[in-house]
């Protein structure tokens, strides 16, 4: 340590991943604030002959572009003096009391300005915002969205993940592109990907507007969300947007059938150094408003791109989920912002999503990178494929439905192989370009694109250019796809564009489930009024939440256990009581070389007694071994075996692979050593063990061996399979008396 360094301690903590987030000092000036900014407006509205001409303190000739468009077209003006008038705080207390209905709630917030929902939702604490999400959230139904993207725009591969992710339970795939010109052939292949996972997956394109809308047109995809609101008039002038032309852009998709939601999120503003000095969260309350009066059925929010400016402040992370409170009180679909990464610290990402998770939402992540952190080109979403078993430990764990469920190795194998097919097919026949078996063979096994050296870089741009030169849309995919045997995929394509005629799924909050029925708002309305109401998963997705891949039976252990029966144990006879001073038992318990023959540290339980028979042997002792049927208790196996050994010193060893030396005058839990960490003992420390116990028994002074020392989660990852292993010992524990054992 010299002068100017830290002590050891900071010097330790600032190795920590989160000190390579960013944290901000407060400063309203620049917009770095999350709540209640000195500068936001307090709310008001006046309202002359049917017309707003003051709203949150500003009058009608100082109103901006976001200002007019929605005191035009955002507020209900009917309901507005009665909503104004309700004190903030009564209100707030009104989205957690589960006698005030959510429908009478979205009626008030009607008439509300932004200002005052601001300062309503800036009043809930975080549990509070939970109990609001859970009542609030428009559909019944949680639901989850994915990124499927790779950094080739590899077809095949983009196929296969999208297969993969309906298959874990995703309902909206959305994907974008590295190269702007590829987005046509990713387009296409994520569609042909989705309809082979599961039926009515929704796949969205994420590219520059017009190109996304041009997409949809040609039914290549079924639904967008990538159009950008902001707080201030500044912004959009900057981007040459304005709340209209987001409002045509809006009726756009939805005079065509495709299904869209608007984008924003607290932060935007101050990155773009337009923030006005106003609160993070009274910008994005604009925002909301002005989603409503767009005519959106949507909103993605809560940080998005900007997550990590909002988490930088105090109060940010609250801020966030706020905002998707603030969608849902305005009666829209909310497609909560887990998408950007907002932090390195895996406990600070968990902690912005938690909450929302437990509460429910429409879409609890608006971008689950399905695929891997290196291959998402939106950047690293906040869970990424390398979290997925942990999303769905914590679904288990919390009996919570977050839209996920257990995908069956097998099937997603057969999966993979059939997209990669059906693009292969595909393409070929529309002269899009043709792929080698390796490439398809590849793709199928691939973990990521890292995966795939066998792809052409050049043909999903080619591709690309082909379907918009040659005016390829959906029907045509869909006439390949029939032709060429894929009938099931050819439906499910075919359904989703007869979907946009009948166009039930432009309601608010609409998904499809796998028999093609629309959820949303309409038709699966939320309806949580306190314990006992609202969502509840059915027995058989609750199956699918607690069946994890990991989980295993006691019988699962068994026939594990009798891969490794071969190692067997012999019984000699009865074992006697020795006089030889050299004689050494070593006890085992009631299961070894019954129905236990594999320890918790994965070696056998032979080469384990053939290590202790070992270093009892190097100091001249002789070892013999004796199953003690009477007890599972480690000391009680031990103490026996002492009382059975020449020289009252006995090695005990339960068939997982805890061992002790005990001595035949001490205590049942009294104990010379004792290796209690089953799981991280080593064939040297049996070795050792063994030696030492030759060494009590010559009356010779042994160096005590510790546990050693592991920073895994040795419990979480153990225990449950020593319940199963104790509930086998049991089951063979009986009177019988102890037995001489021999190794075959």
């Amino acid at each position: 340590m010299t002068p100017n360094e830290p002590i050891g301690r900071f010097r330790f903590m600032n190795e920590q991943r989160v000190n390579l987030d960013g944290f901000a000092t407060p400063a309203p000036e620049l917009g770095l604030v999350a709540f209640d900014g000195p500068n936001d407006p307090k709310p008001s509205i006046k309202i002359s002959d049917g017309r707003v001409v003051e709203l949150d303190g500003k009058s009608e000739s100082d109103f901006d572009a976001i200002d007019e468009f929605i005191a035009r077209h955002g507020l209900d003006l009917n309901l507005a003096p009665e909503a104004m008038a309700i004190d903030s705080l009564e209100f707030a207390r009104m989205l957690v009391n589960p006698n005030d209905s959510r429908k009478d709630i979205v009626r008030l917030a009607a008439g509300m300005t932004p200002a005052k929902l601001a300062e309503v939702l800036s009043r809930l604490t975080a549990a509070e915002l939970v109990i609001a999400m859970t009542k609030m959230r428009a559909r019944r139904t949680p639901s989850n969205q994915a990124h499927v993207t790779n950094r080739s725009d590899d077809p095949l591969l983009l196929a296969a993940d999208a297969a993969t992710a309906a298959a874990f339970g995703f309902r909206e795939l959305e994907t974008t592109v590295p190269v702007a010109g590829d987005a046509p052939s990713n387009a296409v292949a994520v569609s042909i990907g989705a309809a082979v996972g599961a039926a009515g997956v929704l796949v969205q394109c994420s590219v520059e507007e017009a190109a996304e809308l041009a997409l949809g047109m040609r039914g290549l995809v079924s639904y967008a969300e990538t159009v950008s609101l902001y707080g201030t008039e500044q912004i959009f002038i900057d981007g040459d947007d304005t709340p209209w032309s987001k409002a045509f852009l809006t009726s756009a998709y939805a005079s065509r059938g495709i299904k869209m939601r608007v984008t924003s999120g607290g932060g935007s503003e101050a990155l773009m150094g337009g923030a006005e000095q106003c609160s993070m969260f009274y910008l994005e309350a604009r925002c909301v408003a002005l989603a409503r009066a767009i005519g959106s059925q949507g909103v993605q929010n809560g940080g998005i791109d900007a997550a990590s400016v909002a988490g930088a402040v105090p109060g940010g992370v609250r801020s966030m989920m706020a905002e998707n409170v603030m969608v849902m009180l305005r009666n829209l679909e909310a497609c909560t912002g887990n998408d950007a990464l907002m932090s390195e610290s895996d406990v600070r990402r968990t902690s912005r999503t938690h909450p929302i998770f437990i509460g429910g939402s429409d879409f609890i992540n608006s971008g689950f990178g399905s695929i891997q952190r290196y291959d998402n080109m939106f950047g690293p979403s906040q869970w990424n494929a390398e979290d997925i078993d942990d999303f769905l430990a914590m679904q288990r764990d919390w009996g919570v439905d977050g839209g996920l469920r257990t995908a069956d190795e097998t099937e997603v194998a057969r999966l993979r192989k059939r997209a990669t097919d059906a693009v292969t097919a595909v393409y070929s026949h529309l002269g899009l370009g043709d792929f080698s078996q390796t490439w398809a063979d590849q793709a199928v096994d691939a973990a990521g694109s890292k995966d795939v050296t066998a792809g052409d870089l050049m043909l999903p741009l080619n591709a690309a250019r082909t379907i918009m030169e040659t005016n390829v849309t959906m029907l045509d995919v869909i006439s390949a796809l029939a032709e060429n045997g894929f009938d099931l995929e050819a439906e499910r394509c075919l359904n989703m564009l007869k979907a946009r005629v009948v166009g039930d799924y432009l309601q608010t909050s609409a998904i499809f489930d796998e028999e093609m029925n629309v959820l949303s708002l309409v038709t699966d309305p939320n309806e949580y009024s306190g314990p006992g109401t609202g969502y509840q998963p059915t027995a058989k997705r609750q199956a699918e939440i607690d069946n994890i891949r990991q989980q295993k039976s006691v019988e699962d252990l068994r026939n594990e256990q009798k891969i490794f029966a071969s190692q067997n144990l012999r019984v000699r006879g009865s074992a006697e009581i020795s006089y030889d001073p050299r004689d050494v038992v070593i006890g085992v318990s009631p299961a070894t070389g019954r129905e236990i023959w594999m320890t918790l540290s994965g070696l056998s339980v032979t080469d384990v007694i053939g290590e202790l028979m070992a270093g009892l042997e190097e100091e001249g002792c002789v070892g013999r071994i004796v199953r003690i049927n009477d007890s599972l208790d480690l000391g009680m196996i031990g103490l026996t075996a002492a009382r059975l050994s020449g020289s009252g010193i006995s090695v005990g060893l339960q068939a997982k692979g805890t061992a002790l030396i005990h001595r035949r005058d001490l205590a049942p839990l009294a104990n010379l050593e004792l290796y209690s960490v089953a799981p991280t003992i080593t064939r040297e420390l049996y070795r050792m063990l063994g030696i030492n116990a030759g060494r009590h028994a010559k009356g010779a002074t042994p160096e005590p061996v510790r546990n050693p020392y592991s920073d895994e989660a040795i419990e979480a990852r153990y225990h449950t399979k020593v319940v199963s292993l104790v509930a086998i010992e049991r089951n063979c524990v009986t009177n019988a008396s102890p037995e001489t054992l021999e190794v075959v």
